[in-house]
């Protein structure tokens, strides 16, 4: 049986695709235990991120071992960058313009039922190449393909967003590292006054910070509000009656670090360790929820712990643009390496049937991965 997988793509690596021949498409190294359930003859249906177009059908040959630089960063870097390869036989390749828009798809794909399915980014499903599509699913997107190519029609596409964020290469030690250097606000293709209509006010930040209060509580953990918040209340419960809520924090760190900690927004603890913090950002900058994130961290290189970013879907791409800055990227650790982004939508829902199930007691605090996503400079090209 065919199966089908996605293989993402922006304008420019979708070009540099075609110009080295179209016989060879790369993944990222984490991409490897994914690509390697891949089999020939499966086919890899293509999609430009941006525009948000479908642009072609790839079939499988079997793996590559091309070593050309297909896919260049502009840092004149010698790292082979999508080095997980597939040879591939082009069964259809179209122009961007020509492409079919993501919204042909919705009602028809179990990943984009309804407008609400876009703005929570169809459901997850459009985060990185090799996913494999439900048997349905792929074999719609590749008839609609084939009656594009078929019966070709020109779209108006936006040709600003077939292009990618800039990405510099800098120094750290003898390492390469990349990272972007965020445009002025009102140049930013990610501007951070775009905020989703339903996630705007400061009472979303409340409230974001109940559902992780409360559901950090059934779970069985001690929960933490930052101190200048604990007196705040959601539909007249105040979080200072939320079971678990400690006043006092552990003292096991330097006054510096202690600092930092009691001003993040939650904080999960199991007895006294800290095993999760949330910085929730609604309409305030995502630097400032990052920068907190990252002083703990330079505070404390050895402290193991779950840090996640909550915003509002709409922050997503502002969320990838500020967290790849040097100040973030050059860290010991990495930020986009152990902060996930979790959007408002996805914790509500999230919360929401955990509740109803009545399953929060059973659940390890480690489900949360499952739920974030995580950005790296590899996830920009393809």
């Amino acid at each position: 049986m065919v199966n089908y997988w996605l293989s993402l793509f922006t304008g420019k690596t979708w070009e540099e695709f075609q110009k080295a021949g179209s016989d060879v498409s790369g993944f990222s190294k984490g991409s490897q235990k994914t690509v390697d359930k891949i089999e020939k003859e499966d086919i890899l249906l293509c999609y430009i991120t941006g525009i948000m177009h479908w642009v072609g059908a790839l079939e499988v040959i079997g793996p590559s071992d091309d070593t050309r630089q297909i896919w260049n960063l502009n840092d004149n870097s010698e790292k082979l960058n999508f080095p997980v390869r597939l040879t591939v036989k082009p069964i259809l390749t179209l122009n961007p313009e020509y492409g079919v828009p993501m919204k042909e798809l919705e009602g028809k794909v179990s990943f984009y039922g309804n407008p609400d399915d876009r703005r929570k980014g169809f459901k997850g499903f459009i985060r990185r190449s090799s996913t494999k599509f439900k048997e349905n699913d792929g074999k719609y997107v590749f008839e609609l393909l084939k009656e594009a190519e078929k019966n070709p029609v020109i779209k108006e596409i936006d040709y600003k967003k077939m292009g990618k964020i800039p990405l510099y290469k800098v120094k750290r030690g003898t390492k390469d590292i990349i990272v972007t250097i965020p445009e002025t606000e009102s140049n930013s293709p990610a501007n951070d006054n775009i905020y989703n209509k339903d996630f705007s006010s400061t009472n979303e930040h409340t409230k974001i910070q109940y559902y992780l209060l409360n559901l950090g509580s059934k779970m069985g953990l001690n929960v933490w509000v930052a101190k200048n918040d604990r007196s705040k209340a959601h539909n007249n419960i105040s979080f200072e009656s939320i079971p678990q809520m400690i006043s006092e924090l552990p003292t096991q760190f330097n006054n510096a670090t202690q600092k930092t900690i009691e001003l993040i927004d939650v904080l999960w603890l199991k007895g006294k360790t800290i095993i999760a913090a949330f910085e929730i950002e609604s309409t305030t900058s995502i630097y400032s929820g990052l920068l907190r994130m990252s002083d703990l961290i330079a505070l404390q290189p050895n402290l193991e712990i779950k840090l996640y970013l909550v915003a509002p879907d709409a922050r997503s791409d502002k969320v990838k643009w500020e967290i790849l800055r040097p100040t973030f990227e050059c860290l010991p650790k990495p930020l986009s390496d152990i902060c996930g982004f979790i959007s408002f939508s996805d914790l509500q829902d999230k919360a929401t049937k955990i509740q109803e199930l009545g399953i929060a007691s059973y659940l390890n605090p480690s489900f949360l991965d499952e739920v974030a996503e995580y950005f790296s400079v590899e996830d920009e090209y393809q």
